[in-house]
């Protein structure tokens, strides 16, 4: 904080030194000026240059003579795009359809199954249905949570010569 503070005042001194230095005219000025670079001193077409053709080096002629044939059908021009290096028309075919199906199918289509697709888990149908089971308790003055889940009426439960030895866990 003190460090903030520190800084904070030295930008403010350092603005007020430049305001009391300078009126602010002088510093917005510079910003705001346009130029027009058109002359009008006297044109003076008596001075003459010669121009002379400069020799060509060797390594000058070399690279004239390297990229002069620009034609992209030419296959010393060719830059392959690394699916099938021997094969310009393969290459080719290959970039193009692994560039559809990775953005078209994949990103495209992929993401529009990703947005529409089902709630496969079925987490926001529960808590859909458990609103709707609050909300139809509360409507009819039930509790929310009924302590008997199942009527205690419908239950058979076994006798304990049924059970036996059986362990019984809660």
């Amino acid at each position: 904080m003190a460090t903030l503070l520190r800084s904070l005042s030295l930008q403010g001194r350092n603005l007020r030194a430049l305001s009391k230095a300078r009126p602010a005219k002088v510093i917005i000025v510079p910003l705001l000026n346009h130029k027009a670079l058109i002359s009008t001193s006297k044109k003076n077409k008596d001075v003459s240059a010669s121009i002379e053709p400069m020799e060509k080096s060797m390594d000058l002629k070399r690279l004239t003579e390297h990229f002069e044939n620009t034609d992209s059908k030419n296959e010393e021009n060719y830059t392959s795009y690394g699916y099938e290096p021997g094969d310009r028309d393969t290459d080719w075919f290959y970039y193009n359809l692994i560039m559809f199906s990775v953005f078209t199918l994949g990103f495209c289509w992929g993401g529009f199954i990703f947005a529409y697709m089902p709630d496969y888990k079925m987490l926001d149908w529960c808590q859909r249905e458990a609103f709707l089971e609050l909300e139809r308790r509360e409507r009819e003055g039930l509790p929310l949570v009924d302590p008997n889940y199942v009527n205690v009426d419908t239950i058979e439960l076994p006798s304990d010569e049924e059970l036996g030895e059986q362990e019984i866990i809660i």
